[in-house]
């Protein structure tokens, strides 16, 4: 009995697969489509209950329309993918073709001319991204920063999802290899050589047949579905159970950046460390293919860490300054 999946065939990264010219056209990009179609929904829903209500501009009560939700979700969603594709080529890329021509980051195709999409974007640059999309756009508009921030990360987790499913119909960023029965075989995954100790001891391990292979591509962690569930459904679940019972502005704002931070810190053990960076911290020379340690960290861990830390410091001052506002008032 074999202990692993194989990834379904009839999965393409296009969504025509072998149509001229609609060839171009991918469940990626289609992903994001929905995801912030289904932010603008959310968004629209929060408002409408009544989040948004109450504010002032100039000393003037100010009523929330359409125009101001599309201008804000716009402005959000252009730094975000501004930051996410820029974080990617400050973070993540080590070939130096970025530094040398900037301008590659912003088309997506190749040197040799070969369409690629804009491969590469960088949850941790969208979300810094976002964040000074959202702060610009509030303060152009003398709206309170917090208060529309709690009301998007209502949003976000959700339209995350699509963003993973959109990986895992890529075939992309799966996890490490695995002996685990939900083990995936992706095809384009790294193939191993099949005379290392550690490839025979895992493909014995699952039933899979190496004999007269050179190189073998062993199950990985489905990791991208992981985050769709955790980083997304799980995470919206609580935080739009959350939002009629904050207590104060920037508290769902903090339990979003502690919640994703705590999460995909877990899930970085089963995803794969990129190969050209490997493990920040531990034992840098160990098999990223393999979760041998939790002392090894990644990037990705490193910067969640980061983002908990944050979301704790953000939680406490919004609290502090919540208190000082309501002392002032009875006062």
């Amino acid at each position: 009995m074999f202990l692993y999946v194989n990834f379904p065939s009839w999965i393409h990264p296009q969504i025509f697969p072998g149509v001229r010219f609609l060839g171009l056209l991918r469940w990626y990009g289609l992903m994001y489509v929905f995801a912030f179609t289904t932010a603008y929904f959310l968004l629209k829903k929060v408002a409408k209950e009544g989040m948004l209500n109450g504010l002032k501009t100039d000393g003037k009560k100010y009523t929330i329309n359409e125009d101001d939700l599309y201008s804000f979700l716009g402005t959000g969603i252009l730094f975000l993918l501004l930051g996410a594709r820029i974080g990617s080529t400050l973070i993540y890329d080590r070939s130096g073709l970025y530094l040398h021509k900037p301008w590659y980051i912003f088309i997506p195709f190749d040197e040799q001319g070969n369409y690629t999409g804009f491969a590469g974007m960088s949850y941790h640059g969208g979300f810094i991204g976002g964040l000074i999309g959202m702060i610009v756009w509030c303060k152009r508009h003398k709206q309170p920063v917090m208060r529309w921030i709690d009301a998007m990360v209502c949003c976000i987790p959700l339209g995350f999802t699509f963003g993973r499913i959109g990986n895992f119909l890529n075939g992309e960023l799966f996890g490490r290899v695995t002996t685990a029965p939900i083990g995936m075989v992706f095809p384009d995954a790294e193939r191993f050589s099949s005379s290392l100790q550690w490839v025979q001891d895992m493909a014995a391990k699952i039933g899979m047949d190496i004999s007269g292979m050179r190189l073998v591509n062993l199950p990985r962690h489905p990791s991208q579905l992981y985050e769709a569930l955790f980083e997304g459904i799980i995470l919206w679940l609580i935080i739009w159970f959350i939002r009629k019972h904050k207590k104060f502005d920037g508290l769902l704002g903090s339990i979003y950046t502690i919640g994703y931070g705590t999460f995909r810190f877990f899930i970085e053990y089963f995803r794969e460390p990129d190969e050209d960076i490997g493990f920040v911290l531990g034992d840098k020379t160990a098999n990223i293919y393999e979760n041998a340690s939790l002392t090894n960290l990644s990037t990705g861990q490193i910067l969640c860490f980061l983002m908990i830390v944050g979301g704790i410091l953000l939680g406490v001052g919004c609290y502090i300054f919540h208190k000082k506002k309501s002392n002032s008032a009875d006062n």
